[in-house]
């Protein structure tokens, strides 16, 4: 009904004004000839039109309509173009939007819209020029200050900045000492080979390692993590072995309309070479594995001195005090060993770094590594909530690994990866590997976990024992007999969710948190209504559902719910409201395109029920916008009952409002708004697409609406109920 054009009231009014003037013309014509005839002319006059009243009336009627089908042409020709131009040109004259009005209607106004257009293009010619100087200058400076910032030749610490093909694009002294330190011949090149302007950080790590420590910064960023980071412990071609710390080069977002705050140009490397420490440990490992060995030969030396003094010439109560001096002796001596031998496995354990990462980040990574060197592979139950603590390129190794010797010995052709709380304990979590085929022995699982790991035909030093024992965890076999299905499980520690938290002071598109405005400052709380405060003042919650038809009344449910906040006037797009609903009925295939939500995808999601109380108090306090709100709200506003709360917020909607400012328009589809305004149309008939794009089309729409005069919340809902479109029911 959106897409409905009215017409012109001006024209009914033409209309009308034409009949009025003819029927006019009419009496005064058969007044004046009447006043000519004597009373028998007129009488016979009379009796012969009366007996033709429905010819003349047809006439009349069908000249009506001539003039009111030219009436309508010349509308169209001449009237409506040129409102719909001034319209669209306000549009250009108060608003960002930059766009190319279509010529239409009579070739006057389509010489008029080509002089606008080049009007408008002289003006974005001479605003552009000027953008690219500041962006010039302010890119130039960016990279410079980046660059200083990644790179002071005062760090103690080795730092490599390289492109996203791996070329070092700069590196500190200290780095090219400690390379010249990896160099196979530091003699000759001096590690030169290594290190370079150019060269390929590829020469000392594995292409494979950073690849996937890049892969888990750019999910980290698309989150909205402030400090995405990424650390790895690798050994060189060298035998050296170097802890490494990666953290990204983010484009710098000049433009203040592009949005570049998750795109990489490259990834600083910051390197620490902790091979004597390793081998200092180990030494120390070893040193406590020889007094290990020698404490337990002592303990065995004293336990036979303990039989010798069974001999029956010694004195009864000399016996039992050496034996009971001997015993405890043993057993204080035993305990410290253990106490050693336990300190020695916990300090190897913390040399091998372990990050905080999301679990569901973990799932898909190893799914693409498992199909890139086996099988497909797909997720089962994943809880998107845990947080691990891993190292994430063994564990993916170890994965991968067993599911290619599943596929060679066993002919399994698919698996899958479930994650889940470990039931019965608080900090671990299970990550199962789990396939259909015949059954698997002990012995088997045993060799298949002691054998070093071998992946895509690549030879790895750690076996899954190795990378089980590095997080402290455990690693079994199991079989599931009603699914027909076994998995391989490894018990995994869980990590507080901190990147959560971190998110919340990170906002798109800068390199410091946005969450602070000054304007805000100045709003004050008044007594004065809702309805007396300014559009500008409000704070707005913009939503979108998406259901399983058109008939709320008639049983159709939602099943998607997409919200944002507009404040002081700005879309803050990192806080979102996004939640499928579980609608306890099936979704009509006919739908399905529409949405693209499967019934899969709501299977075990929360009920509207669960759902409507959160989203209610996301929108607290504010006014909500829609567009098409009548039909939304319905939705809503029928599941009150069984969620237990009321909808009673402020209600606008971006369809009348559009009305409001272009009544004029063929069509108030969110689409042909869109275009109007220059918007760009993304995820669209998801909820939370289509919020977002409701979202900047109405924060064009209020300074659009202050030009007429409406400039309050009250105003805007007033005018909105007076427009041809909110006659529209649900």
């Amino acid at each position: 009904m959106s897409g409905q054009k009215r017409i012109d009231r001006r024209l009914w009014w033409l209309l009308g004004g034409a009949a009025g003037a003819s029927l006019l013309w009419l009496a005064a014509t058969f007044g004046l000839i009447g006043s000519a005839m004597d009373a028998q002319e007129r009488q016979a006059v009379l009796q012969t039109v009366g007996d033709r009243l429905i010819l003349i009336l047809l006439t009349w009627a069908a000249g009506m309509a001539l003039i009111g089908w030219g009436l309508k042409r010349w509308f169209d020709l001449w009237v409506t173009p040129s409102v719909q131009l001034a319209e669209e040109a306000q549009v250009l004259l108060r608003t960002d939007v930059v766009r190319e009005l279509t010529p239409k209607g009579n070739a006057e106004t389509k010489v008029l819209v080509g002089l606008f257009n080049q009007l408008v293009g002289q003006r974005e010619a001479l605003r552009n020029q000027m953008d690219a100087r500041v962006r010039e200058a302010a890119q130039g400076i960016e990279q410079e200050k980046s660059r200083l910032a990644a790179l002071m030749s005062e760090l103690t610490q080795s730092v490599v900045v390289c492109n996203l093909d791996g070329r070092i694009l700069l590196y500190n002294n200290r780095a090219r000492m400690q390379f010249r330190a990896l160099s196979q011949a530091p003699g000759v090149a001096g590690g030169a080979e290594l290190i370079g302007l150019g060269r390929s950080v590829y020469g000392v790590f594995d292409r494979k390692l950073v690849a996937h420590a890049l892969e888990n910064i750019r999910q980290r960023m698309q989150r909205g993590a402030s400090q995405p980071s990424a650390q790895f412990v690798t050994t060189t071609p060298a035998g050296q072995l170097l802890r490494v710390q990666m953290a990204p080069v983010r484009a710098p977002s000049v433009d203040p309309a592009e949005d570049r705050s998750t795109e990489l140009t490259g990834f600083v490397l910051m390197l620490d070479n902790i091979t004597r420490e390793f081998e200092a440990e180990s030494a120390k490992d070893q040193v406590l594995h020889t007094l290990t060995e020698r404490s337990r030969a002592a303990m065995a030396n004293m336990q036979a001195a303990l039989d010798m003094l069974d001999y029956p010439d010694l004195e009864a109560p000399m016996r039992e005090r050496f034996l009971g001096v001997l015993r405890d002796e043993t057993r204080l001596l035993s305990q410290r060993i253990g106490e050693l031998e336990s300190g020695s496995a916990d300090s190897l354990k913390t040399r091998w770094p372990l990050e905080d990462m999301l679990g569901t980040d973990l799932v898909t990574a190893s799914l693409k590594r498992i199909e890139s060197v086996s099988m497909p592979a797909t997720a089962a139950e994943v809880d998107a909530s845990l947080w691990l603590k891993v190292e994430s390129f063994s564990l993916m190794q170890a994965l991968a690994y067993l599911s290619g010797r599943l596929a060679d010995e066993f002919e399994v052709r698919f698996v899958q990866l479930r994650l889940q709380s470990a039931t019965g304990s608080a900090d671990k979590a299970w990550l199962d590997l789990i396939w259909s085929g015949q059954a698997m022995s002990t012995e088997t699982v045993m060799s298949w976990e002691m054998d070093p790991m071998k992946v895509a035909g690549e030879a790895l030093r750690l076996t899954v024992r190795d990378v089980v024992e590095r997080h402290n965890g455990a690693f079994w076999f199991e079989r599931e007999r009603i699914r027909h299905q076994a998995f391989f499980r490894f018990l995994l520690p869980l990590a507080n969710p901190q990147e959560q938290a971190e998110s919340a002071a990170f906002a798109a598109g800068d390199s410091r948190p946005e969450y602070y405005d000054f304007d805000l400052f100045k709003t004050t709380e008044q007594t004065r209504s809702m309805d007396d405060r300014l559009l500008t003042d409000l704070v707005y919650t913009v939503f979108d559902t998406e259901t399983t038809g058109l008939n709320p009344a008639q049983g159709d449910e939602i099943i998607q719910i997409g919200a944002a906040r507009i404040v002081n006037h700005k879309l803050l797009r990192q806080e979102c409201f996004e939640q499928l609903v579980n609608p306890r009925r099936l979704i009509p295939p006919a739908s399905i395109p529409i949405h693209g939500i499967q019934p899969e995808m709501v299977m075990g999601k929360p009920t509207i029920d669960q759902v409507l109380p959160a989203f209610h108090a996301f929108a607290q306090d504010t006014v909500l916008v829609a567009h098409n709100a009548a039909f939304d709200m319905r939705f809503l506003q029928l599941k009150e009952k069984v969620a237990g709360v009321v909808f009673d917020h402020p209600v606008l909607d971006t369809l009348l409002l559009s009305a409001v400012v272009h009544p004029n328009q063929d069509s108030h589809k969110l689409e042909a708004i869109a275009e109007r305004f220059n918007v760009t149309v993304v995820g669209r008939h998801t909820a939370l697409g289509d919020a977002m794009v409701t979202a900047e089309v109405f924060v064009k729409l209020i300074p659009l609406l202050a030009e007429k005069g409406i400039h309050t919340l009250g105003q805007a809902r007033e005018a909105a109920q007076k427009t041809y479109y909110a006659r529209i029911k649900y």
